[in-house]
């Protein structure tokens, strides 16, 4: 039996009844807010209708279906007895294709990194850097007419400039200094990405979850309704939301160089001004392509949302990636979100290979290598 199978095998019974109780209150509180959602449906469907924001994918008419791929990143920190294990991957795959299509990729397409480090708490900061910018160069190379990144486009600003403050205090961690090393290259790609101008090439991010609020601002909703969950409900299949600047943060975007050296300092701020431009002309659409699926959040660049030749090709590659019910989002995100994830649950098997090859080689104890390898803590993320 497994612990999904087993979940509150290890709790103790008393507390099992008092979460069960509480989960009921927390239950009719999510009722009442559903039936007031439903309640409102036909009124806030026609506000839509009013202000033109709801549109159908016939009235771009229907392009050639695009070439497609999706790309996902994860990574892994087993925090050992000696050292850290550290480990991060990026895949893409390529998208469904009729049998009369051409394949681009027989294989997906991967970048992966492994290497042994001192014990840091920013480790996994620069790690997941690391593992977004391999991501970006995958996406970017893609030779696909259409690329879906598992995420929101901003997230990479926020990782990188994170890993950019933390970086050059540690120069002791392998990944700090690989990440320096290729920082310039992975804002390339990313200002790639957000410009978007090749019309033979179009990105889209496709992140499951966002806070920002574009249509429920612009419709006045109440605060606890959530743009996607909302929109779930409210459209048909085969409709999207007209295309909207993408919500700002509080804070203007930004890049921490101060603490790079001053030749790197100087590659990267030459870029960054140019990502923090691309990125105040995001878009965002809301597409729904059966029945079957929620709503997905689109996130485009400017130059994609204002063209409907473009937007139609986003639209239709979408919609033929989403061809069964038990996916809830295009198949090559599930297909690479599937793939990405197992990196965490394998990382105790490439701990004990690694352990075995030491315990082959090592003339002392061997139980010094068995306590050395001993993993203590697993961190991971995507």
């Amino acid at each position: 039996m497994t612990n999904e199978q087993t979940p509150f095998v290890d709790l103790p019974a008393a507390l099992v009844e008092e979460v069960m109780e509480q989960t009921a209150a927390v239950g009719e509180l999510l009722l009442k807010t559903f039936r007031k959602m439903k309640n409102n449906q036909d009124q806030y469907r026609r506000r839509l209708i009013e202000k033109g924001i709801i549109r159908h994918e016939s009235s771009l008419g229907y392009p050639p279906l695009p070439t497609t791929c999706g790309t996902d990143g994860s990574y892994a920190v087993e925090r050992l007895l000696s050292a850290d294990l550290v480990a991060a991957a990026a895949v893409a795959v390529e998208g469904l294709t009729p049998p009369s299509e051409k394949r681009y990729w027989e294989q997906p397409h991967h970048i992966s990194y492994v290497k042994s480090e001192v014990h840091h708490p920013d480790t996994a900061t620069i790690l997941r850097a690391l593992m977004l910018g391999s991501e970006l160069l995958l996406a970017e190379k893609a030779p696909h007419d259409l690329v879906m990144i598992d995420g929101t486009l901003t997230m990479p600003v926020i990782y990188f400039n994170q890993a950019l403050n933390k970086a050059p205090e540690t120069p002791e961690l392998s990944c700090a200094k690989d990440f320096l090393d290729n920082a310039v290259n992975y804002l390339k790609a990313y200002l790639a990405i957000l410009n978007n101008k090749r019309s033979d090439r179009n990105y889209v991010g496709l992140p499951k979850y966002s806070s920002r609020r574009e249509i429920g601002k612009a419709m006045g909703w109440p605060v606890h309704h959530d743009d996607r969950g909302l929109l779930t409900i409210l459209l048909e299949a085969g409709e999207f939301t007209k295309p909207l600047p993408m919500e700002q943060p509080d804070q203007p975007w930004h890049f921490n160089t101060a603490r790079l050296a001053a030749e790197i300092k100087r590659a990267v701020d030459e870029i960054a001004e140019e990502v923090i431009y691309s990125l105040q002309n995001l878009y965002v659409f809301y597409y729904k392509p059966h029945d079957w699926i929620p709503a997905l959040r689109c996130e485009v660049a400017q130059n994609l949302a204002v063209n409907n030749y473009r937007l139609a090709t986003v639209i239709q590659g979408i919609k033929h990636q989403c061809a069964c019910a038990g996916m809830f989002e295009p198949y090559p995100l599930y297909l690479a979100d599937r793939s990405v994830k197992a990196l965490a649950r394998a990382i105790p098997a490439f701990r004990q290979v690694t352990t075995q090859q030491i315990s082959e080689k090592y003339e002392g104890d061997i139980g010094e290598i068995f306590f050395a390898m001993h993993g203590y803590r697993s961190e991971s993320g995507v």
